[in-house]
């Protein structure tokens, strides 16, 4: 594997096993979180796995990946908390044929690499990452380790939700699967806060 990049971009899980394992070539996020990442000169990002997933997130991204071929791996056998890989950066994308595209803006991801789990604190944007203490690195929640909740359970099936969203392709539709770490006053600025606008946009 090449030498990981110093540059990082945080995705919560199974999202960020999809774009490794699963054939996920695009990363969807909003016009104003781009603003706010310079890309200038970028060819290569490291993949944070993000800390943070709910059971909700995980059945609604499991149903979507089913649609798609694509299995997802069981909620306690996924790495969260630090790099699991690299991906080269392929410009950013309006429209996409892609079934992975919501919108309203796609990072295209390419070549994907993954490594061995690195520990590692994220942030949010594209920011310069250090490896950190595996003690920080979050335990499975009682959740993970219990069996998968049935399709017979109370509340709309994740299967239906992910369909609309799917034939939306709104990224803005409320219930539309989270990819990026919620937005967090409390942490610090992330590198690249100015956006320099010379990312390169594809058709």
């Amino acid at each position: 594997m090449s030498p990981l990049p110093r540059l990082a971009l945080s995705v919560r899980q199974p999202w960020a096993w999809a774009i490794l394992h699963g054939g996920k070539t695009i990363e969807n996020r909003s016009a104003a979180s781009i603003r706010h990442m310079n890309f200038s000169g970028v060819e290569r990002l490291a993949i944070h796995a993000a800390k943070g997933m709910t059971r909700d997130e995980y059945e609604e991204a499991a149903a979507f990946m089913a649609e798609l071929g694509v299995p997802c791996p069981p909620p306690a056998d996924l790495a969260r908390g630090g790099i699991v890989g690299a991906v080269a950066f392929g410009g950013i994308v309006t429209k996409s044929g892609s079934p992975w595209f919501f919108g309203p803006r796609g990072l295209v991801l390419e070549k994907p690499e993954p490594c061995a789990f690195i520990p590692c604190r994220g942030a949010l944007g594209l920011f310069e990452w250090t490896a950190g203490d595996p003690a920080d690195v979050p335990a499975p929640a009682k959740w993970m380790r219990a069996p998968a909740r049935s399709a017979s359970s109370s509340g709309p099936p994740a299967t239906r939700r992910t369909s609309r969203l799917r034939r939306s392709g709104c990224g803005r539709r409320r219930g539309r699967p989270r990819e990026s770490p919620p937005s967090n006053k409390k942490r610090g600025r992330c590198s690249g806060a100015s956006w320099n606008g010379k990312a390169p946009f594809l058709p």
